[in-house]
């Protein structure tokens, strides 16, 4: 654990006030959060292209990494389904020309890898303008599930006994996930006094449903990490990339979020996780 702890608490050091200073700033100039996440998404999608050595198609490359930035500057639906009728159309014109050098299964990696990504990524737009307090949202959809995620190594690496899904990713534990679990509740109880007392007093949060979320990311954010992990294995390699010491790449360190953000406006669109506070 201490070989991998070091590398961690360092990306740690230099990740969390950078992401501080995209929440500032995107509360500022909203527009700011599509700029910076589109450029994280056609980074996750390069990545997941070069899991399969899927880059040196440039013409498919390019089209599947512009797709995944171009998304996250929309809102609107009208716009979104012109622009992936487009990745759809230019895609296949691609395979139709490629077909001798281009299968279609790696084809079809590309396109449901970038659909996948980009859908996940999406939903932090989405739940950030759709919601009420633009911050709250933001900071809920990085922490809740980094939060499972680092409670998860911390307390499986030490209490760790019983494997949940050792094929697949061989260091997940039950008792981990458990803790992880208490992490995820426990930084949503405190991001919640945060912001009902210090932060946004003005707003009303609702403490029961922000609880139900982060039980359910707790859960969810295993499923995305499972779910790439399992790409990984099937493509024998350890990490998508190389970006963050400790966590490897984007994607890999994003897997989890593209998973829990759609969760988060499933949520959000059923019950309110903010409200204006009533004088």
């Amino acid at each position: 654990m201490k070989s991998s702890l070091k590398p961690r608490l360092l990306t740690a050091a230099v990740g969390i006030p950078a992401a501080l200073v995209v929440v500032i700033l995107s509360e500022l100039w909203h527009p700011l959060l599509g700029i910076v996440l589109g450029a994280f998404s056609a980074v996750m999608v390069g990545e997941f292209l070069y899991a399969r050595r899927l880059l040196s198609c440039i013409p498919l490359a390019a089209v599947c990494m512009l797709y995944a930035f171009a998304m996250q500057l929309f809102t609107s639906i009208t716009a979104m389904y012109i622009v992936t009728f487009a990745l759809m159309i230019i895609s296949f014109c691609v395979i139709i020309f490629y077909h001798d050098r281009l299968g279609f299964m790696s084809f079809a990696y590309a396109l449901f890898g970038t659909l996948l990504i980009t859908y996940g990524t999406h939903a932090v737009i989405r739940a950030c303008n759709g919601g009420v307090c633009f911050s709250f949202y933001l900071v809920a959809m990085l922490l809740l599930p980094w939060m499972a995620d680092g409670g998860g190594y911390f307390i499986g690496s030490k209490f760790g006994r019983h494997k949940l899904c050792p094929n697949i990713s061989p260091k997940k534990t039950i008792e981990g996930a458990l803790g992880g679990a208490v992490f995820c509740v426990a930084s949503a109880m405190l991001m919640g006094l945060l912001y009902q007392f210090v932060i946004t007093p003005g707003y009303q949060i609702n403490f029961a449903a922000l609880v139900v979320l982060a039980l359910l990311d707790s859960v969810v954010s295993i499923l995305g990490d499972l779910s790439f992990s399992l790409i990984k294995r099937s493509l024998k390699i350890k990490d998508y990339g190389s970006v963050f010491p400790g966590h490897g790449g984007v994607l890999d360190r994003f897997d989890s979020i593209i998973f829990t953000a759609p969760l988060t406006v499933v949520m959000m669109s059923l019950v309110p996780l903010v409200s204006v506070a009533v004088e």
